[in-house]
């Protein structure tokens, strides 16, 4: 295998990863702030049609885009973006929800508007559960990505399936390694962003 093979293999699909994950988490976002003012059964509903889509194998909903999307990066990143908003949403709201209502009372009753009370005191309680959601949206976007390889995204995809046409031994093994230490690095990378965002942000502790 050529060194600059993997390396393209491995730049792309971080790519893919970067894009599809950054759009994913502003999206999911700005779902989760219009639900938490919803009623429950509102965002109940919600979810069950998220994780519907999630439910889709992704083979299949790759193939439904084509025709719509054509071939590429974009449907790659369009369909990553869709299965992470269960991912994201189910954390962001279950966090968000769990903030102890006399706290937020208490928050109100200082003077804070409510997107202050929802900076300074629900996002850092809920911090744990909102980064626990984009560390799952991160390995599965690294999982679901090498898939989008048939749709010549690239990635980390194309080499394993190029292994596998031609039985290239070498290829899978380095396509299979590629993959597990990305979700390995990222994953280490985004729990140890995480205790330091949360060192500051005192997580779990009404500021």
């Amino acid at each position: 295998m050529h060194h600059s093979r993997l390396t393209e293999a491995l730049s792309r699909h971080c790519v893919i990863l970067g894009v599809s994950v950054a759009i994913s988490v502003l999206v999911a976002s700005v779902i989760t702030l219009l639900l938490l003012g919803a009623k429950k059964r509102t965002a109940a509903a919600a979810l069950r049609a998220l994780g519907a889509v999630y439910a889709i194998p992704s083979l299949a909903l790759f193939s439904l885009l084509i025709p719509v999307l054509g071939l590429g990066l974009q449907t790659a990143v369009f369909v990553l973006v869709l299965y992470n908003q269960f991912l994201l949403v189910r954390n962001f709201l279950a966090g968000l929800s769990a903030v102890d209502d006399a706290v937020v009372e208490a928050a109100v009753g200082i003077g804070m508007s409510p997107a202050q009370v929802l900076a300074k005191i629900k996002v850092p309680l809920a911090f744990p559960a909102i980064m626990a959601g984009i560390r799952l949206a991160v390995i599965s976007t690294i999982g679901i990505g090498t898939i989008a390889a048939i749709i010549n995204a690239g990635g980390i995809g194309a080499l394993l399936f190029d292994g596998l046409r031609t039985m290239n031994m070498a290829k899978i093994i380095w396509g299979a390694i590629l993959a597990a230490g990305l979700a390995i690095f990222a994953n280490a990378a985004l729990e140890a962003a995480e205790r330091a965002v949360c060192k500051k942000l005192h997580c779990g502790e009404a500021a």
